[in-house]
């Protein structure tokens, strides 16, 4: 579980071609990871496999770089990363799985003096229900705001400080971005699609 508050931006090392994965080298800043961890990249849950000095490796299966962005790795690509979340730890974004529910494109970007405001296009007419302005969503991993709605897309607003701190102030027009959808979100409207009257009690 994660929050979408990116501790950092990796930079995509090396990649190493399997039969039915693909192991990812990120060189990050983290000193004290744990083989076996949890470890959010560009907001997909991945594993830590190996670790060396600076560098640690994800297995990526062909599944998972079928339905996100992780099938268009590049080495030298800066990358969020998360760590999962303590449950000592303050939740200052939202409750994030880092199951991606698909991508999206980015189709305009519009600077607004130190801001920068991202329409993105392609959402699947299934997961629209999700989407509601001032609703969370998280972007490659990162916590944001719902800023407008539109027929198959929505609006975010970024800052100063997500723009420094993640990659996303890196996107073109064009590019594709990981989407997870808020869970509570989800849990409502698949729970309300199955009992739609309250008074009707599951056998």
């Amino acid at each position: 579980m994660f929050t979408g508050l990116i501790d950092h931006c990796g930079t995509i090392f090396k990649l190493e071609e399997g039969l039915s994965s693909q192991r990812i080298w990120i060189s990050s800043a983290f000193t004290d990871l744990v083989l076996g961890e949890s470890i959010a990249v560009d907001g997909i849950c991945l594993t830590v496999t190996e670790m060396k000095e600076g560098l640690f490796s994800c297995d990526v299966s062909r599944e998972t770089q079928h339905v996100t962005t992780a099938g268009a790795f590049q080495l030298h690509q800066q990358v969020n990363l998360e760590r999962a979340l303590q449950l000592s730890a303050r939740l200052g974004g939202h409750m994030v799985s880092g199951h991606v529910d698909q991508t999206c494109q980015l189709a305009k970007r519009q600077n607004q003096e130190a801001f920068i405001e991202m329409f993105f296009g392609g959402l699947d007419s299934q997961m629209q229900r999700y989407i509601m302005k001032k609703g969370s969503v998280a972007i490659n991993g990162v916590s944001l705001t719902i800023n407008t709605v539109s027929a198959d897309g929505f609006s975010i607003m970024l800052i100063p400080h997500t723009i420094q701190k993640t990659n996303l102030g890196n996107l073109k027009a064009g590019d594709n971005v990981n989407i997870e959808f808020d869970m509570i979100a989800k849990m409502i409207v698949e729970q309300y699609q199955k009992y739609p009257n309250p008074n009707t009690v599951a056998n």
